[in-house]
């Protein structure tokens, strides 16, 4: 099998396990809701207010859903050896990390999208306005969020404190993406065109990218073997 076919097993294995267990994804949309809900009732007195920080508030709430979903990535092969037996495979370990990363953006941007519905209806926030700048900057934060979150949930593996050790290791990290994220979500929800300002961020956002998916694929297999 060639490197991208690897790529496409390994993803599509761990979305048919998840999909099938739902035990991330349920905790994970359970999560985002609740949260949006609580959010909701805090700041009913300051709607109009909140309309103008959403795109802070839904990235707030994504941030934490999603590393629900990353915690989950490589501890389910943890059981019956499972972790040591993908390892020992004929497979580059760059190919087993890609499908995992594939496989949990998948999930978190599912997460995402239902959860950007409920958002809209409990906040009245129009976010369609600019609905491909948005998916594309959702794409683009995601992507970095599960490159990221994938590689330290390769390292978090094997410690019993893995759920506490894995966002506080995410978390500063992400803390660039995070910023551009929130700023260019808050003008696209108000309506606002993708120029400007706005563009120096969406190159960040590339840039975080191409940066932390090089080094992930080049230092997978020092995590993974030692």
């Amino acid at each position: 099998m060639n490197f991208w076919r690897q790529t496409a097993v390994i993803a599509v294995k761990d979305l048919r396990a998840e999909l099938r267990s739902k035990e991330a994804i349920n905790a994970s949309i359970s999560f985002a809701l609740v949260i949006l809900l609580l959010f909701n009732f805090a700041f009913a007195e300051w709607a109009d207010q909140v309309r103008e920080v959403a795109g802070g508030l839904v990235w707030i709430v994504w941030a934490f859903a999603g590393v629900l979903i990353l915690n989950r990535s490589f501890a389910r092969e943890l059981a019956n050896d499972c972790l040591d037996a993908l390892i020992a495979a004929p497979l580059p370990s760059s190919a087993l990390f890609l499908g995992k990363a594939l496989a949990n953006f998948v999930l978190v941007v599912a997460i995402e999208l239902v959860s950007l519905l409920v958002f809209g209806i409990f906040y009245n926030v129009r976010w369609t306005q600019q609905f491909w700048a948005l998916m594309l900057v959702i794409g683009l934060t995601t992507w970095g969020l599960t490159v990221v979150g994938t590689m330290f949930s390769a390292l978090t593996v094997n410690l019993r404190l893995r759920e506490l050790m894995l966002p506080m290791l995410i978390y500063p990290i992400m803390i660039p993406a995070l910023l551009g994220a929130m700023e260019i979500t808050n003008a696209l929800m108000a309506g606002k065109p993708l120029d400007g300002d706005l563009l120096t961020w969406l190159r960040l956002l590339i840039g975080f990218d191409v940066i932390f998916t090089a080094l992930a694929v080049a230092l997978i297999d020092t995590v993974l073997v030692g």
